[in-house]
């Protein structure tokens, strides 16, 4: 593979990124605009988490299956485009929900399948993985501060131009990409699928994921909601999803430099982390203005970022390399899937009722259960029969 293709790759990932982080940063804004209380805004988006629940395996699998990443990339933006036209066209609030849910279906995977993609692409490379995901970080954050201004001149109803634009070029880019393929996962592969499943560590895994995923997702759907109630504008939003990722660059520069590929030690660096989570959730609980919030986001390089990261490593480091797609999928749906049903449903019912320090206060208490779960994951893993397994 010529580096050319992995300019291809690179610039994919920052349009991408960027699409998603205008959806992301702004849509929630743009359903009050239309009368959705924060509970409607929540359940709405937790429909995507549900949805994920089939749409990420079956994604997963023909990737795997068909062999061919990049071909399953290009349908499912596609299909993200079409559905949010839709989105945007109509009125009701029946068909919304409807037109939204076919465009999770397309939406969810597209993370962990471009994952793949990377990993799959820089197999047997000197190449490392952090180094294409934060051109990812750099598209989310530079394209949702640009955004924010923009928005605020032709409007939040004008939303749907500024998405298309990125979605339409994220389209043209997947076209350049590699086949992202390691041979097909066929024959016998249905008891190796299974037996991902009975893999212990994996599952405590995504278990404790879960746990420390949910509060994740509850400030994904309602910061901007949070900034906008503490008088922030569009602008602040912008410059908070901004600041927000735009660390994550040296963040997944120094991992790729420094980050031992060992169960054990990314374990370790989970339990860090979900501790920073639980300060960083506590520090959002007492902010009393807008401006308070964008400095306290920028922790999430060293939250989100990092847990990001080394989850996905960790993954493609205990799935077998056949079946990595599947394993991202699987991975990808602990974290913004089963996760996001609860924060939706959760945080919304919170954040309408008892306001959203409450709902931070919530996620600093189950951040702090995710730091001794790791914990306890990495004293599990010291036993000498769990090493040997893992070793082999």
């Amino acid at each position: 593979m010529d580096s050319r293709m992995f300019s291809y790759i690179k610039a994919f990932n920052f349009f991408l990124y960027g699409a998603i982080a205008i959806y992301s940063t702004f849509f929630a804004l743009y359903l009050q605009s239309i009368g959705m209380s924060t509970l409607e805004i929540g359940a709405l988006m937790a429909g995507g988490p549900i949805v994920s629940i089939i749409a990420n395996p079956l994604w997963g699998y023909l990737s795997d299956r068909l062999g061919n990443i990049k071909r399953i990339l290009i349908i499912m933006l596609i299909g993200n485009l079409l559905m949010m036209q839709l989105v945007f066209l109509v009125q009701s609030y029946t068909l919304i929900y409807t037109c939204m849910l076919v465009f999770f279906f397309f939406q969810m995977p597209l993370f962990s399948q471009s994952n793949s993609l990377i990993l799959n692409s820089i197999e047997g490379t000197r190449h490392k993985f952090g180094a294409f995901r934060l051109w990812g970080s750099m598209g989310y954050a530079v394209l949702a501060v640009v955004a924010g201004p923009v928005i605020g001149q032709i409007g939040i109803q004008q939303l749907w131009i500024v998405y298309s634009v990125m979605m339409l070029i994220a389209i043209g880019l997947a076209f350049t990409l590699p086949r992202g393929a390691m041979g097909t996962a066929s024959g016998s592969g249905g008891g190796n699928y299974r037996s991902m499943f009975r893999n212990r560590t994996f599952l405590l895994f995504l278990l404790i994921t879960l746990v420390v995923s949910i509060p994740n997702s509850m400030n994904s759907t309602f910061v901007g909601l949070y900034i906008a109630e503490l008088g922030g504008n569009t602008r602040l939003i912008g410059w908070s999803a901004f600041l927000a990722s735009i660390f994550e660059i040296p963040v997944f520069l120094l991992l790729d430099r420094y980050l031992k590929k060992n169960v054990r030690t990314m374990v370790l660096c989970l339990t860090v982390v979900s501790l920073l989570y639980a300060l960083r959730w506590l520090l959002m609980s007492g902010a009393d203005n807008a401006t308070q919030i964008i400095f306290i986001q920028t922790i999430h390089c060293l939250t989100f970022g990092a847990f990001y990261y080394i989850g996905t490593q960790l993954t493609a480091l205990i799935i077998p390399i056949e079946f990595r797609a599947s394993g991202q999928a699987v991975y990808a749906l602990t974290w913004g899937g089963l996760s996001g049903i609860a924060a939706g449903f959760i945080g919304g019912w919170m954040f309408e009722h008892t306001g959203p320090q409450s709902m931070y206060v919530l996620g600093g208490g189950m951040a702090t259960v995710g730091v001794i779960g790791f914990a306890l994951l990495y004293l599990y893993l010291r036993v000498p029969t769990v090493r040997t397994t893992m070793e082999n």
